[in-house]
């Protein structure tokens, strides 16, 4: 079921426009699949996203243009150390919760070299976490390689939101989060680009809501989360535009630092990543000018701040066999 998104209560956040989707699919040749893995007899509430992008399982290119930025290191994420020294993208890129992690990086592994018509030597997949151990009490590992390719082979443009692949039991404000995207058109000197995001959403700090402090002590509930201000968030960015890797690895941080608009806390105990690509393989690629860059900020901060937003509006509240609970942010609150 699609959730209510902030424009279906007539807001919006910045100048810029959307994509036709307002979605990281928006991107052309970006494709999103996801499994969500839940048991709620048993408390596990977790599951896994696929952000694909078509060229590089299609074989049109090697390795897409990258860069990454770590707003604070505390997680884990698989294959970060070779995009950092490389600047290059070589796999889709996978998001669930901590200790599947390389469960899931071993899973994508096994697709890759099932679906490769070539021997593969070397190759570095990507997967980024979140811890939700505070919700997803049961199995610490319920992701299995079957999840993973059903969210591979499944990928699409439609992208769900809220309690869904790798957000399924993500927390973040002190409410309900999980999967938030969205996007934005920019102007370049010769064209029309887009900017996409997809946020798995999953860490502390007050919400702020377009220029509001609302917290769920305000609305008369518990806040969700553990005691301590610990989390864990990923932003991938994606744009159709063939830009180096330093100028990635910038746009990667606008993507972290953008979670500051909405109220993190970048806690000690958050892993808080940033990694941003191209979907446009090149040879030569483009040096965006310093204007341009301003632009592409902007977007990637618009998109951040809604997707988080939308992440909100999109969950349900989840109540555990052990008593805990995630109340879902109220739409009330967006009501004029």
């Amino acid at each position: 079921m699609q959730r209510r998104r902030l424009r279906d209560f007539g807001r919006r956040v910045g100048r810029l426009e959307t994509g036709t989707h307002n979605a990281i699919t928006d991107v052309a040749g970006i494709l999103v699949g996801q499994t969500t893995v839940i048991d709620g007899s048993k408390g596990i509430y977790s599951g896994v996203t696929a952000i694909v992008p078509t060229s590089l399982v299609e074989a049109e290119a090697r390795v897409l243009p990258a860069g990454l930025h770590v707003g604070n290191g505390y997680g884990k994420f698989v294959g970060a150390t070779q995009v950092m020294e490389l600047g290059e993208l070589e796999t889709p890129v996978l998001l669930t919760s901590t200790l599947s992690t390389f469960r899931v990086a071993d899973s994508l592994l096994s697709w890759l070299l099932d679906r490769a018509d070539q021997p593969i030597v070397s190759v570095n997949p990507v997967v980024g976490e979140v811890n939700d151990g505070w919700l997803s009490t049961g199995d610490p590992r319920p992701v299995t390689a079957d999840h993973v390719h059903a969210a591979l082979d499944g990928a699409g443009t439609e992208v769900e939101m809220g309690n869904v692949g790798g957000g399924t039991g993500a927390c973040a404000l002190g409410f309900k989060a999980g999967i938030g995207t969205a996007s934005r058109r920019v102007e370049l000197r010769d064209r029309e680009a887009t900017v996409g995001v997809l946020v798995q959403a999953n860490m502390g700090g007050d919400l702020r809501l377009l220029s509001r402090t609302i917290t769920p002590e305000s609305l008369g509930f518990r806040r969700a989360g553990p005691s301590a201000d610990r989390g864990s968030c990923v932003v991938v960015v994606a744009l159709d535009v063939a830009c180096n890797a330093l100028q990635l690895s910038r746009i990667a941080a606008r993507g972290v630092f953008a979670l500051g608009r909405v109220g993190a806390s970048y806690s000690h105990g958050s892993g808080d990543y940033g990694m941003a690509f191209s979907a446009v393989h090149s040879d030569s690629p483009t040096t965006l000018t310093s204007i341009e860059l301003d632009t592409v900020f902007a977007a990637v901060l618009e998109s951040v701040e809604e997707a988080v937003i939308d992440s909100l509006l999109a969950a349900r509240t989840l109540r555990t066999p052990r008593g805990r609970e995630a109340v879902a942010l109220p739409h009330e609150v967006l009501q004029p």
